[in-house]
């Protein structure tokens, strides 16, 4: 049963997709975080390095999967005046809209900037790929000049399984190759989601649809 809502921050009733399993999230805190610079943990300077297996692409072989407690997708009433194919990120919830409408929307949840990176607007979806490969901006560089200057599309880049290009900017929104950051606020401005999610959007999404980033 649909919960209605009024305001964004306040949307609290919702149903499960039927193509998503249900999850337990007592234990989720979207306030967490790690206090990771860029994409990358401190144990190693590829970023997660360890179990996690999204099972599709790139000939990813089976692994155990990391103990990540997922975010679930979910279908929620949704009363905002946008478009249907309209992302709406709000970055103080940690989660992301894909408006249906007829008071609809699929909520993801992502990881969006942390402090010092945040930022908002209204943008569009200038290019889509699968897998793709990782060139880290300038201004990354010259904090973390550690940083590969490229790396091909896989299982282990950063994007994840697919990026979503938001034109006029550097930021994306992309898959992950460290599920654990999915809602916290670790990024230098990128829309994360879980290689799932992103997967899922993706299909979903055309290019050119407007992108609406919240504070």
């Amino acid at each position: 049963m649909k919960t209605s809502v009024t305001a964004l921050a306040a949307l609290l009733g919702v149903c499960v997709l039927s193509s998503a399993p249900a999850y337990a999230v007592s234990s989720y805190d979207p306030f967490g975080g790690n206090g990771a610079d860029e994409y990358y943990s401190e144990q190693s300077p590829y970023g997660y390095q360890g179990t996690y297996n999204p099972g599709y692409g790139q000939g990813a072989q089976s692994a155990p999967q990391a103990q990540v407690q997922p975010i679930p997708r979910e279908l929620v009433s949704f009363d905002a005046n946008y478009a249907p194919g309209t992302v709406v990120v709000s970055t103080a919830e940690r989660r992301l809209y894909l408006v249906l409408g007829n008071g609809e929307a699929i909520r993801y949840g992502v990881g969006v900037g942390r402090p010092g990176f945040t930022w908002s607007g209204v943008k569009t979806i200038t290019a889509k790929k699968e897998w793709p490969s990782w060139v880290p901006p300038k201004a990354m560089l010259a904090r973390r000049p550690d940083l590969p200057r490229y790396m091909a599309g896989g299982i282990e880049n950063p994007l994840g399984a697919r990026a979503m290009y938001i034109g006029g900017t550097e930021y994306r929104i992309h898959g992950s190759n460290e599920p654990d950051t999915i809602g916290q606020a670790v990024s230098s401005g990128c829309i994360r989601m879980t290689n799932e999610d992103v997967t899922d959007l993706y299909e979903r999404v055309k290019v050119g649809a407007k992108v609406v980033v919240l504070n």
